[in-house]
This record gives structure tokens, C-alpha cells and sequence, in this order.
């Protein structure tokens, strides 16, 4: 999809192309957003916060050496080029810190399909590895949220940004659990009936209009907590599956394709290379370094902290939404976009590949043993 997107930016550097104009642009955009919101909705229903319970503490250490050490990373490498050293005005400074929110992003999903694969996902190692996600992207979002209010004030609206964010959530998650009774009681009225999903979209689109309306909060925030709200439910699974087919089927592609399509090689310089090439070894190494140290510091062994690290280092679709959020809210350089991609594609293959690598290496060592 992204590919595809790549490739239909193309047409713009076609002279006198009068395909992609500014019509066609701005109502592509119009459908991507309501995309990242089914996005970030259907991963709020997907996620089991009985997981995140199991794991506790172990979960709770990887997440902050996940989300801290990549952000500082991001944020040095984003001042090393983008004058932060030097340039401490409110504007450079809301753009160097949102270069770090970019690479506090974990996706699990090439993690969960490799463990599963390899029949360790329910392994004390592999729970934590999806708790730790799982916290991590809430975290990631909330961050996202935060530094996007302050950058649209100044620096004496941080205390009022951080009240109404605050307030949000005390707001929305008791209103939430009312909203989860009614479903309950709508699910027994009209068991897999297609109004409950139907209900389900409301609830999404309603946060996601208020978070950003009444609280200057990320829409995809109020889409993700709608999503968890609704989720471990009877009929979760029937909502997902449901936002999935629109996902997936239209909004989706579109989101992704749009993504694609404002990928500009223009402000491609050597500089920006440099930097991309630096940001790109921030949110690799910031990973695997954060959650293997904090995961040996829960005390597992330093062979399942090397799979902690590994794990978290995957990025995907929520990377991307912090990215476009940014290039949106004009907080960072869109020459940056080809680089996450990049970031994303290498990650996703690593990972697996140094996953099995790992294990295979551990059920040797158990085999010398039993001999």
C-alpha cells in the first residue's frame, strides 16, 4: 500500500498532470484520516489488558526503557541536525521533541507472528514482550497528544495542555464504562446483530471528534481508548472483524497510499541522508538497548532480555500515524517520511530473522544440556 502510494506520487512530476491536483489531494487526506482513525480504533479492540496485568512490573520496565531511550535518542540526533543545540525557541524545540515521539512507537505484530510460530507467545518473555507493547503505544500516543498541543501554543499553555489532556481521560473512561454496560446490554438484546458494530463506529468517531475538539487531544487518541473501552467484550471480535472489512477493504489502503503519496524526495539533501541514516540507527538501537537492559534489570536472564530487545525493535502502522501526525502539524521535515519507511521495512525483518536466530541458538544450548 505504501509502495503503491510511493509509486502514485510519481504522476506528480509528470508535466502538465492533471490527475493529482489540489482536489484530489486534500479529499484522499480527508478519507487517510478517517483510515487512522479505524486503525487506531480496531488496535484499541484488539487489545487484552488481562496480558498486561500478568506481567506487571517486568511489562511496566521494558515499556519505560522502550519509550525512554529511543525519545532521547530521537530528540539528540534531531538537535545534532536540525539546530537544537543552538535554536532553543519553542518552535525547534516542539519539532526536535516530536522526532522522538516518532521513535517511542513498537508494533508487536511481526513479534507476536514470530513467537507464535515458534510456540513461545505464552512464555513468561513473550507475555511481557506484548504487555510491554501494549503499554508502549498507549504511552506513544499520549506523548504524540501532548507535544501536538503544546507546539499549537507556547510554552505558558504546557500546564493548561497537560490539565485538558488529564481531564480527557477523566472524562472519557468513566463515560467509557458506561458506554461498555450498554454495550453489554445491547450484545444480550441483539446478539450478533449488525447494530452493534454500527454503535461501535459512533463511540469511535465521537471520541475521536471531542479529544481533539473540547481537549486539544490527538483524534487517534479518542479512537484508542474507544477501542479499549470496547474491547474483551462478547462481541469484540465481531466488531473488529467488522472494522477490519472497512479498514482493510477502503480506508486502510487509502491511509497507507496517502502516506505513500506525500513521500517527497525534494528535500532530499545530503544533510537530510545523514540525518535519516542517524534516525534510523536512534530507533533501532534505542529500542533494543532500553528494553534488554530494563528487561535484565526484571531479572530475566540475559538471553530472554536479548529477545525483549529484539521484540520491541519492530515499528509499523502506529510509527507511520505519529509521522504523518507531525508532518500534518508541520513539526517535522515530510523528507523524513522515506526514512521511517525504510525504518519500518528493516525492523520487520530483523526482527523474525534474529527472533529464530536467538531460540535456535537457546534450544541448542538445552539440547548440550540434556546430553
Amino acid at each position: 500500500m505504501l509502495l503503491a502510494g510511493v509509486l502514485l506520487g510519481l504522476i506528480r512530476y509528470i508535466p502538465q498532470q492533471t490527475i493529482l491536483t489540489d482536489g484530489v489531494t486534500e479529499g484522499l487526506g480527508f478519507i487517510a484520516k478517517i483510515g487512522v482513525i479505524l486503525i487506531m480504533f480496531s488496535a484499541g479492540l484488539e487489545t487484552n489488558l488481562k496480558t498486561v496485568k500478568q506481567t506487571g512490573v517486568a511489562a511496566v520496565l521494558i515499556t519505560l526503557g522502550g519509550v525512554i531511550l529511543p525519545y532521547a535518542f530521537g530528540f539528540i540526533v534531531a538537535c545534532g541536525f536540525n539546530g537544537g543545540f543552538q535554536d532553543w525557541s519553542h518552535e525547534t524545540l516542539s519539532s526536535n521533541l516530536f522526532y522522538g515521539t516518532i521513535l517511542t512507537a513498537t508494533s508487536v505484530s511481526v513479534t507476536v507472528a514470530t513467537l507464535k510460530e515458534l510456540g513461545k507467545l505464552s512464555s513468561p518473555i513473550g507475555t511481557a514482550i506484548v504487555s510491554a507493547a501494549i503499554i508502549d503505544d498507549l504511552i506513544g500516543v499520549i506523548i504524540l497528544s501532548f507535544i501536538i498541543g503544546i507546539s499549537n501554543g507556547g510554552q505558558s499553555d504546557i500546564w493548561v495542555v497537560l490539565l485538558k489532556t488529564v481531564l480527557f481521560f477523566v472524562i472519557a473512561i468513566p463515560l467509557g464504562l458506561l458506554v461498555r454496560w450498554w454495550f453489554k446490554k445491547m450484545e444480550d438484546k441483539f446478539p450478533h446483530n449488525r447494530r452493534v458494530p454500527i454503535f461501535g463506529y459512533a463511540v469511535c468517531f465521537l471520541y475521536a471528534y471531542c479529544a481533539e475538539k473540547f481537549f486539544g487531544v490527538a483524534d487517534i487518541t479518542g479512537a484508542f481508548l474507544a477501542g479499549l473501552l470496547l474491547a474483551q467484550q462478547r462481541e469484540t471480535d465481531y466488531i473488529d472483524r467488522k472494522a477490519d472489512i472497512m479498514t482493510y477493504m477502503f480506508f486502510g489502503p487509502v491511509f497507507f497510499a496517502n502516506i505513500g503519496l506525500t513521500v517527497s524526495f525534494e528535500g532530499i539533501s545530503v544533510s537530510m541522508i545523514l540525518f535519516g541514516i542517524c534516525f534510523i540507527v536512534a530507533g533501532i538501537l534505542g529500542k533494543f538497548i532500553g528494553c534488554c537492559l530494563c528487561a535484565k534489570i526484571a531479572k530475566f536472564s540475559w538471553s530472554d532480555s536479548l529477545k525483549a530487545g529484539i521484540g520491541m525493535m519492530a515499528r509499523a502502522e502506529v510509527a507511520l500515524v505519529c509521522a504523518q501526525k507531525g508532518v500534518e502539524n508541520q513539526l517535522v521535515d515530510s523528507a523524513i517520511m522515506p526514512f521511517i519507511l525504510i525504518l519500518i521495512v528493516l525492523t520487520s525483518f530483523l526482527t523474525p530473522i534474529l527472533l529464530k536466530l536467538i531460540y535456535k541458538k537457546d534450544a541448542k544450548k538445552e539440547k548440550l544440556g540434556t546430553l
